[in-house]
């Protein structure tokens, strides 16, 4: 199979089968992948490419998580696994999302897997429910509004998800310094708060005393020492997901560190910020939490960047490890159980890089299998900018 460096149109990849086995004592299972490629952005009427010599950055995530899908094809190819994978691009103006699922051809497909948004993860959780195709969502951290479809699974976690193990780690670790969760308004922070307010009422261990504090913009360092411990460390949660505030936030606690030690829980947006280098933020202990970790002490990823610099002289984001790691574990687990993957979910023969804790939500109202989310989130803690520890 001949790797694609450029942009392409819609493929089909076809993984051989077994080497070691007739193919006919294999059944032989399709795969359709959605991903936004931009394609009818890229390309005009004659198929020439509409930006010259440079490459738009709103095409980098999808194109990424597709570089990712097809090293994970060489790999299952490698392995001879029996597959069809199909690549959509789930931007195309010529065959959108709906047209697809609804066409003759989507009947035979076993298994969905997608970079998507909020839209795109409601319409094919709602096509996995009704054709009965298992829907892995790699990307979208939320439920997009889907009940009762037991076909549906979230590997990016939710921000309840995400919440809930940060209260546990505090109170695990921290439980007798004060918790003070800065804020700034609006309705989204609003949220937030409403989070941790219901862990606090139903969590079975001693619930922890947090002070919720709004700050307005333009917030000073002395806005926020009045609230923190004068007699030792405090536990700060950012409660924003504004990366902005979470940087002036963090700033102004390390300016008042040396006489007000902090340790500050940052949010899953914080994953890719790379200023906690600089001086400002010196010495805050910074927690943020993620369900995809990319350790540079493993092997295989060092290897898979090398090789990836090599090809594109660059280094890749996590959508190019999500899409290897999404594609390979779940063919694998499709290749074992057919469509019944619910039934593998705890299968951890085939981890690449991330461990996955895959879970049924139940509706506590309705008492009916929601979906499936993933619920391992690994704590990634920075001291200057270094990454010092997980967990």
């Amino acid at each position: 199979m001949k790797r694609t460096t450029g942009l392409f149109f819609a493929v089909l990849l076809s993984v051989a089968g077994f080497r070691a086995m007739s193919q006919d004592s294999l059944a032989r299972y399709q795969v359709a992948i959605f991903t936004p490629l931009y394609l009818d952005s890229a390309f005009d009427e004659t198929t020439s490419y509409r930006y010259g010599k440079a490459f738009p950055k709103f095409i980098n995530p999808g194109l990424e998580f597709y570089e990712g899908v097809e090293l994970a094809i060489d790999s299952l190819n490698s392995e001879g696994l029996a597959l069809d994978i199909f690549v959509y691009d789930s931007r195309s103006s010529s065959q959108g999302i709906e047209a697809t699922v609804q066409s003759p051809q989507f009947d035979s497909i076993d298994l969905m897997i997608g970079h998507v948004n909020a839209r795109e993860a409601k319409l094919l959780a709602n096509a996995a429910a009704i054709k009965n195709i298992p829907f892995i969502n790699a990307t979208y951290p939320n439920d997009a509004g889907v009940t009762n479809n037991p076909n549906y699974i979230i590997l990016n976690s939710t921000l309840v998800t995400h919440f809930t193990a940060m209260y546990k780690f505090i109170q695990k670790n921290y439980s007798p310094s004060p918790v003070v969760f800065f804020r700034k308004k609006g309705a989204q922070e609003d949220k937030l708060q409403s989070y941790f307010e219901e862990i606090t009422k139903t969590t079975a261990s001693v619930p922890l005393k947090i002070k919720f504090v709004t700050l307005d913009d333009l917030f000073t360092p002395q806005d926020i020492k009045k609230h923190l411990n004068a007699d030792g460390s405090t536990v700060c949660i950012a409660g924003s997901l504004d990366v902005n505030f979470g940087q002036l936030l963090t700033s102004q606690l390390a300016s008042l560190y040396e006489d007000h030690p902090t340790v500050l829980f940052g949010m899953p947006t914080w994953w890719d910020m790379t200023d906690f280098t600089k001086p400002e933020y010196k010495s805050v202990e910074v927690f943020f939490t993620t369900p995809f970790y990319i350790s540079d002490s493993n092997k295989l990823i060092n290897y898979v960047l090398a090789d990836y610099k090599s090809r594109f002289y660059s280094r890749p984001t996590d959508m190019f490890f999500r899409g290897y790691e999404t594609v390979y574990h779940f063919a694998h687990l499709l290749q074992l159980n057919g469509k019944n993957i619910g039934s593998s979910l705890s299968d951890k023969r085939f981890k690449i890089f991330t461990d996955f804790d895959v879970q049924p939500y139940v509706n506590p109202k309705t008492n009916t299998l929601d979906y499936f989310e993933n619920k391992k989130i690994y704590f990634i803690k920075k001291v200057n900018g270094a990454e010092i520890a997980v967990y």
